[in-house]
């Protein structure tokens, strides 16, 4: 089993996206369980914000309510 919440915002989150969607996939082919992985990203045209403005906002606000990181990962525990 495999639970983690990403953010688009930077390059370094972007990796560590990639990363845990990797590790989600890998998971699944080694039939370890179930993987969820939510990933935090803009809509600045629905928002009515710059694409900025509505990375600042992912950063700064969603991330509060919303933490990143990885809950769940059968290996390492």
């Amino acid at each position: 089993a495999y639970i983690a919440r990403v953010a688009l915002t930077d390059p370094a989150n972007v990796r560590k996206a990639k990363q845990a969607i990797r590790r989600g996939f890998d998971m699944q082919l080694q039939k370890k369980g179930f993987s969820l992985i939510e990933v935090l990203s803009t809509c600045p045209t629905n928002w009515g914000m710059t694409p900025v403005q509505a990375t600042e906002f992912v950063k700064t606000q969603m991330t509060k309510e919303f933490p990143l990181g990885v809950f769940k990962d059968i290996d390492k525990q």
